[in-house]
């Protein structure tokens, strides 16, 4: 099952954010084959605002599980978590520039 993961940072994380984000990274990377895109929501100017992840999972229980232990959940970072069961109707755009 596909889960759109929708999550807002709290005010003033930018430089823990800093910091958890090489273990962030190594934390999605323990799941790579499940995500179908994953990166950073930008503010106006290009900064970092929040996360947008669509995962494969066999439930939200397991999603939620998954969540719990991220660094940047369990840093405390987000002031806003939503999943949402996500249906993947449009095909995949090949391509895509890279970060």
């Amino acid at each position: 099952m596909i889960f759109a993961i929708h999550a807002l940072y709290l005010p003033n994380v930018t430089e823990q954010r800093a910091a958890l984000l090489p273990s962030h990274r190594a934390y999605l990377g323990t799941v790579a084959e499940r995500i179908a895109f994953a990166g950073p929501l930008l503010g106006a100017q290009g900064e970092p605002v929040g996360s947008l992840m669509v995962v494969d999972f066999d439930d939200e229980a397991h999603v939620r599980a998954w969540l719990a232990a991220e660094p940047f959940t369990h840093g405390g970072l987000f002031k806003q978590l939503d999943v949402q069961v996500f249906q993947n109707r449009w095909p995949q755009k090949v391509g895509f520039p890279e970060a």
